[in-house]
């Protein structure tokens, strides 16, 4: 069954507050994408002078990492722009493009990474270990502060999708780190490889998981954490409605969810109440912002289909 009374649609946003962190995140990770990108070098030189694996693929991890920051910084950026007349939302899902293309990304890096350590534990090579825990602990100092800068914006799924692959840095230089102090205690050069197969591990899970959400956003579902069902409810306990019908919720952008509805009340003369309660509701209870909702009486008649 479906309504459609397009005369009394409203329309209730609060632009200003599911923006005003996307200026903050596209610099954040603009500053992050240059200072990685610069660290990536000196990790590689480090790692071809070192003879370390773990630090070759930290590097490697890194570079790839940089131009994933760059590319969030860059879908915040159109996140911003006004909607036109070609694209009437805007641009926010350029934010959950990136971070299927970034959670995809991280994967294949995650096979290239594995198969270079099977290759090396057959093929066991010497290690500087002392000089590669040096250069990892400092990469592992600057992953972190970066870990820190995004931690604000980690509501946003372009930002998590960056921050992932940062997260992916971190035990990247921890396993290297480690990897080079146990090499340079005890000459054994396997746990180069061995380490990067642990992190690898860890990192492609969470990547399989943000691959999912990111698909599940790009196909309209409804945002994890939320409940049709529950919004629904929550909806119809506001003074002056009657029913909620016709629910659809769904990811618009990386940090706004969107939401129509039709809403029938007992009078349309204190629609403008309902309606004002109904926004600030889903506003606190969900964080939902983009709302459109129809009202209707009970005494209009079915449209049905």
């Amino acid at each position: 069954m479906a309504e459609h009374h397009p005369t009394h649609e409203h329309h209730g946003h609060h632009p200003h507050h599911a923006h005003a962190h996307a200026p903050r995140a596209g610099a954040t990770l603009g500053v992050a994408a240059l200072l990685t990108v610069a660290y990536a070098m000196v990790e590689g030189v480090g790692g071809w002078w070192t003879g370390s694996l773990a630090l070759l693929s930290d590097a490697g991890h890194m570079l790839t990492d940089g131009a994933a920051l760059g590319l969030g910084a860059l879908a915040a950026w159109m996140a911003r722009r006004p909607p036109s007349q070609r694209h009437s939302y805007g641009l926010g899902r350029a934010e959950v493009v990136a971070a299927l293309i970034n959670a995809a990304a991280m994967l294949l890096i995650i096979v290239a990474l594995a198969y270079e350590a099977i290759v090396r534990l057959r093929e066991p090579a010497p290690v500087a270990g002392g000089a590669a825990a040096l250069i990892a602990a400092a990469g592992l100092a600057l992953n972190l502060w970066v870990m820190r800068r995004l931690a604000p914006h980690q509501h946003d799924m372009n930002t998590r999708a960056a921050r992932l692959h940062v997260i992916g840095d971190v035990l990247g230089s921890i396993a290297a780190l480690a990897a080079g102090a146990l090499i340079a205690a005890t000459g054994w050069t396997r746990i180069d490889p061995l380490a990067s197969l642990v992190i690898c591990g860890l990192i492609a899970m969470s990547s399989v998981r943000l691959l999912r959400e990111s698909v599940h956003a790009l196909m309209e579902g409804v945002p994890a954490g939320m409940s049709v069902e529950a919004i629904g409810g929550e909806m119809a306990r506001v003074d002056g409605v009657l029913s909620v019908h016709d629910l659809h919720v769904w990811t618009l952008s990386g940090s706004r969810t969107a939401l129509s509805a039709h809403i029938v009340v007992l009078s349309l003369g204190h629609w403008e109440r309902t309606r004002a309660e109904l926004q600030t509701r889903l506003h606190q209870r969900f964080g939902i912002d983009h709302v459109t909702l129809q009202p209707e009486t009970a005494t209009r008649p079915l449209v049905r289909h």
